[in-house]
């Protein structure tokens, strides 16, 4: 049974965020900096403009290969549309997204569409192998029929 859990109650909140005003090499020293796959943009209100990510980089070097000049501008380079959800959204859910969207982060925005939180896949394997570890433990007395069995000489087990 999977635990009653929502995205309040595991996502993380003290992000690294980026500027859409930045340049994207800047945002690329952020990331490598960072050790992160990718990060949100946001603006000056915390309002959500979307994801850039390794994958972002890549659309860069291959735009730098065929254009003499290529775009610097960081928002050129975002996915501005990427899966979000909502702080209520329930992990079955969360799980359900991120096997149906090719991303690796889940924003955790407001009604007003302001950046909470970040919900990554990893924080949900943690999540779920939290509850499992729970859930397996052996229960008291359940070990009382093996140590009858070890009892004696006579049954070398």
């Amino acid at each position: 049974m999977m635990p009653n859990i929502a995205a309040r109650d595991m996502m993380v909140s003290n992000l690294t965020t980026l500027s859409p005003e930045m340049d994207v090499l800047d945002a690329l020293d952020v990331l490598l900096r960072h050790r992160i796959s990718g990060a949100p943009v946001v603006d000056r209100n915390d309002r959500f403009l979307g994801i850039f990510s390794e994958k972002s980089c890549i659309r860069f070097v291959v735009d730098a290969a065929y254009e003499q000049m290529p775009s610097t501008n960081l928002m050129s380079f975002v996915d501005s549309d990427p899966p979000t959800i909502d702080v209520n959204t329930d992990l079955l859910t969360i799980a359900q997204t991120f096997l149906d969207a090719a991303c690796r982060r889940l924003p955790v925005l407001d009604s007003g569409g302001r950046l909470l939180g970040q919900i990554s896949r990893r924080d949900v394997m943690r999540e779920v192998r939290e509850h499992l570890r729970k859930n397996d433990r052996v229960p008291t007395g359940a070990g009382l029929y093996l140590s009858a069995v070890f009892q004696g000489p006579a049954r070398p087990f």
